[in-house]
């Protein structure tokens, strides 16, 4: 259908797990795709392969979301080698799971500034271009547990629901100049993150789903292509699950 094409979109953490699957998703829907990781290497250089056989143009960056520097810097080289950047995915995100008593202030620390001072970055820095144009699309990357909370993960959640809040502050903010912004908020996703749990708990985890099965990347990719195009267009400051019926 090409719902995208002729768009510019500029997913950040996307190498692996959902990004990478917004990544493909989006490049098979026409769209030209720059994507960001804190590393680009081998895995990153085969994504780029990847996204070219769609016959749109593409390309990596290594750069950290959770510096503003960085994001700054992003953004302009962005707009630099494409020309414009209609569609944001803010996907870039860690974990650091553990019960609070046992929590660090570094493990606080870190989940914050990577999972939602990174959401302020970017949108800060691409605000600029889509300003401009008076139009474009971000997606935010939350999670049902930033809906519901989650034992061993007040961290995580903490980032997750800020974000959401960021969002439809954001939401109403850009609004009137033809900028939406939208959060998807996935439930259990199967990635590279989640294979390294037990399988016990995955069994486990899953029996709690309506669906009775994980997610996919590309589960979350649909939705995210939703609101990236214009069949979206009159959506705005959502909090979009992809949980299976998990969160209720």
């Amino acid at each position: 259908m090409e719902l995208l094409k002729g768009k510019t979109a500029l997913i950040t953490g996307a190498a692996r797990g959902i990004g990478r699957g917004i990544a493909l998703k989006f490049a098979a829907e026409g769209a030209n795709v720059a994507f960001s990781d804190l590393k680009y290497d081998e895995i990153s250089q085969e994504l780029v392969q990847e996204l070219q056989l769609f016959g749109v143009k593409t390309k990596g960056y290594s750069s950290d979301a959770s510096s503003f520097e960085d994001s700054e810097k992003l953004v302009n080289d962005v707009l630099a080698d494409f020309g414009a950047i209609d569609i944001l995915v803010n996907n870039a995100g860690i974990t650091r799971d553990t019960l609070l008593m046992r929590m660090t202030e570094l493990d606080w620390d870190l989940v914050i500034r990577i999972n939602l001072k990174s959401i302020f970055n970017m949108t800060k820095a691409i605000q600029k271009v889509m300003l401009k144009q008076k139009f474009g699309s971000i997606v935010n990357m939350s999670s049902v547990v930033g809906l519901s909370g989650n034992a061993g993960q007040s961290n995580y959640s903490a980032s997750k629901a800020g974000l959401i809040g960021f969002t439809k502050s954001i939401a109403q903010e850009l609004g009137s100049r033809s900028i939406r912004c939208n959060a998807i908020a996935p439930g259990f996703i199967e990635t590279d993150m989640t294979a390294k749990l037990p399988q016990e708990v995955r069994d486990q985890w899953v029996k709690t789903i309506p669906l009775r099965r994980a997610g996919t990347p590309e589960d979350v990719a649909n939705l995210a292509l939703f609101l990236a195009s214009d069949l979206s267009s009159y959506i705005s400051g959502q909090v979009i699950s992809v949980c299976g019926g998990m969160h209720r």
